[in-house]
């Protein structure tokens, strides 16, 4: 397994900040104000691009599927938890994790503690006119924003010559943050495949805050996603796209656990658990 670069022991990190794992994927045990603190010295830095992967039991399950896609995961800068699955994890092994790290609340708290900084935001992803109507959500709540720029990217893939000229209109645009909304697996994908052509020294991958916070899709309410109920309020809304994420990935994540933990213990042999291939 490709290992990430360590971030922690960094200015602005707590002093025993570490990572634990999760089916293979390394997961930084860090809160959102550490995050916030870890992006704004990336851009100080000024050095090369860095990736941000706020991940759930989704981006776990497909990783377990997919060998190509846990290596995305773990050449990451970070991959922070997205899941109160992770969180629990986490806590279960010791770790202090008081909540997880929300995309939309991450994206949300950068903005306000570094609105009068002058950095420059990028929106990436989203269907037709919702990157546009995030970056007006977001001058309502933060009127000194700075969004230099936002594309809705087209279904299909682009062919090389688009892409190039995609690239060229992001580094034009010179953000300081790049906040992609494609949806896992395809927006970590997307960010591995160009992090070195960006000249944008954070990459963060944000899915659904995109539809939530531009008002396109209604958010479920606090309690539900401090007690890993967001699933039941998406699924709610959106039986028919969702049904399979939640609840099919939902068990596959359970047994690749119980296989894990079994193997652990001795009782599977690595070579025997067919579930995790």
């Amino acid at each position: 397994m490709q290992k990430r670069p360590s971030w922690f022991g960094a200015k602005g990190l707590p002093e025993n900040a570490c990572a634990f794992e999760v089916l293979g994927v390394a997961v930084s045990a860090v809160q959102t104000r550490d995050v916030v603190a870890r992006m704004e010295e990336w851009i100080r830095d000024r050095g090369r691009c860095h990736t941000i992967a706020p991940t759930s039991m989704h981006g776990i399950v497909e990783a377990q599927q997919d060998p190509s896609f846990k290596e995305i995961l773990n050449s990451t800068d970070a991959v922070v938890p997205d899941g109160m699955p992770l969180v629990w994890l986490g806590r279960r092994r010791g770790l202090q994790l008081p909540r997880r790290v929300y995309g939309p609340d991450l994206l949300l708290e950068f903005c306000k503690k570094t609105v009068g900084s002058g950095y420059r935001h990028f929106f990436y992803g989203g269907e037709p006119d919702v990157p546009e109507r995030l970056a007006e959500s977001l001058k309502r709540r933060f009127p000194a924003i700075e969004v230099c720029g936002t594309f809705s990217p087209p279904f299909q893939p682009l062919n090389p010559d688009e892409d190039k000229e995609m690239v060229s209109l992001i580094s034009r645009a010179a953000p300081d943050v790049l906040w992609v909304g494609l949806g896992t697996p395809k927006q970590e994908r997307w960010m591995h495949e160009h992090r070195d052509r960006l000249h944008v020294p954070v990459v963060v991958s944000v899915g659904a805050a995109f539809d939530i916070l531009s008002g396109r899709r209604c958010q479920a309410p606090r309690w539900m996603r401090e007690h890993g109920l967001e699933w039941l309020f998406r699924l709610l809304q959106e039986p028919r796209r969702l049904w399979r994420r939640y609840l099919v990935y939902g068990a596959r994540f359970l047994i690749y656990l119980a296989v894990d933990s079994l193997r652990q213990r001795g009782f599977v042999a690595p070579e025997e658990s067919k579930f995790q291939r």
